[in-house]
């Protein structure tokens, strides 16, 4: 097992337990390497190199790090009911936090308490993505900046992903 492998399972487990008592919007993960030779679980594509919050999915039923290209990806696997029955955590880049054009691994946020821009100019990985912000105000300036709309992740539909669409 990796290393990263390692620390995220601990990672996981300490948020699966609350780690003393920490609220999730309050939880930073350093977890999810995204190496040289990955590639999206939905897509295929090599993941490093471009630009855009990426994500990462782990599972109740196995171990293995599901990686993403994009949010807009990440997405597209969670909204499947077969998935979301399945998912154990999901995580993304907290994109005030780190620069656009090379987002930093080291620092992720739990995907059910960040706030998403949709239809926002900034592209990602699969063009048109969605940013990703653990604070509501950075993506509101956001949002004020390059367009788009601030949404909860309880408010993220197909209908967002499907609009945000166009595809490499």
């Amino acid at each position: 097992m990796s290393m990263f492998r390692a620390v995220l399972i601990t990672l996981i487990t300490c948020l699966s337990i609350s780690c003393g008592g920490e609220s999730k919007e309050e939880t930073v993960l350093k977890a999810v390497a995204f190496e040289s030779a990955d590639e999206c679980h939905l897509c295929g594509m090599i993941i490093e190199g471009f630009a855009g919050p990426k994500g990462a999915a782990t599972s109740k039923t196995d171990t293995h790090v599901r990686k993403f290209c994009s949010t807009r990806d990440l997405f597209s696997y969670y909204l499947d009911p077969e998935n979301k029955r399945n998912v154990k955590t999901l995580l993304v880049h907290d994109m005030g936090t780190v620069p656009w054009e090379t987002p930093d691994d080291e620092l992720m946020i739990n995907a059910e308490a960040a706030w998403y821009v949709v239809g926002s100019s900034q592209k990602g990985a699969m063009g048109s993505t969605l940013a990703t912000f653990g604070d509501k105000g950075i993506a509101q300036t956001f949002a004020e900046q390059f367009g788009g709309e601030v949404l909860s992740f309880e408010q993220i539909t197909f209908d967002h992903i499907a609009a945000s669409h166009d595809h490499h």
